[in-house]
């Protein structure tokens, strides 16, 4: 198997630049100033879709030949692959089928359709996940492509760090969440390249720890029932995640729900930044570990930023309706 290199993930960039956003990076004094660090955070909750995962979807949908872009494309995911995948697919004039669990946010159900893609809903399991889009693909002839198990995937990913690095120069440190291990795995192989000294940190909810277990144990231990407020980590390693992260992730820090929400919460606040609780765990990795990086550079990854805001809004204009009665 071809290992994914640097040149890939450059050869992805000009390939889709044109069609992302080059999403902006921004610094907070206050998070500098708790940190004892300088921070620069990859703000892909700005790209389209909301999140970092239409790199990697245009870059692979971009690939496709004209007989695989006629059968169509199927892929599963919790959303935000979902809706990149939708995008992607709807630009280039092919058909997408998702493949959702039956828990997945509605917000991201509700864009996924939004950008014309056909949902299938299927048991909230990583196994009900894959059986059900392979079925689809024997039914339908779909192609299948799939959300961080794909090279093209993986090199799309990469080019929100490449831009990072690029633009600031190089870094002490770089924190990124950990799901399935694609973005990650591109952001590893993108930092490395340009900066051999530069730590990648993976950053995983605790109750969500199936990296960390693999990594430290040597084998892939799938994701089973993971009860974390991070929707977009509770998918397992596979077998080329696993290899990447194994040979260019430094560590990977575990943090707790609670932390995931005061860093959440935190971005939202201090820096007026909406992150959905997976953008949110590397800054608490970071704000956990943070004596061990002082008086460094350190980038993080916030890699999307899909909320499902009803609830809030609607205790607004329940506070409306009541004042007006």
């Amino acid at each position: 198997m071809k290992m994914i290199s640097l040149q890939d993930v450059q050869e992805a960039h000009s390939r889709i630049r044109e069609h992302v956003i080059k999403t902006p990076v921004m610094t907070s004094n206050t998070i500098n100033e708790m940190t004892n660090s300088e921070v620069f955070f990859k703000c892909e909750n700005f790209q389209r879709v909301g999140a970092f995962k239409f790199r990697g979807a245009l870059n692979a949908v971009s690939q496709l030949d004209e007989e695989q872009k006629t059968r169509g494309v199927v892929t599963h995911s919790s959303g935000n692959h979902a809706q990149a995948l939708s995008l992607a697919a709807s630009k280039l004039g092919v058909k997408a089928t998702i493949v959702m669990p039956s828990n997945a946010p509605q917000v991201k159900v509700d864009a996924t359709r939004g950008y014309g893609a056909s949902i299938v809903f299927c048991e909230p399991t990583v196994e009900s996940r894959v059986y059900t889009a392979n079925e689809l693909v024997k039914q339908h002839g779909y192609f299948l492509i799939h959300p961080y198990d794909n090279e093209q995937i993986i090199a799309g990913a990469g080019t929100a760090a490449l831009e990072l690095v690029q633009e600031y120069g190089e870094l002490d440190a770089l924190f990124c969440p950990i799901g399935g291990g694609g973005l990650i795995s591109g952001t590893s192989i993108a930092v490395k390249g340009l900066s051999e000294s530069t730590k990648v940190i993976g950053a995983e909810p605790k109750q969500a720890d199936d990296a960390y277990r693999s990594i430290r144990d040597g084998k892939i231990y799938p994701s089973i029932k993971p009860n974390t407020i991070a929707d977009g980590l509770r998918t397992s390693l596979a077998e080329l995640t696993f290899n990447i992260i194994s040979e260019n992730v430094d560590e990977i820090v575990l943090v707790t729900e609670t932390e995931i929400v005061d860093a959440m919460r935190l971005l939202w606040e201090r820096m007026k930044l909406v992150v959905e609780p997976s953008g949110a765990v590397p800054l608490a990795a970071l704000l956990s570990e943070g004596k061990r990086f002082q008086k460094q550079r350190i980038g993080v990854i916030l890699s999307g930023g899909n909320v499902d805001l009803s609830s809030f809004f609607e205790n607004y204009y329940a506070m409306i309706n009541s004042e007006s009665s």
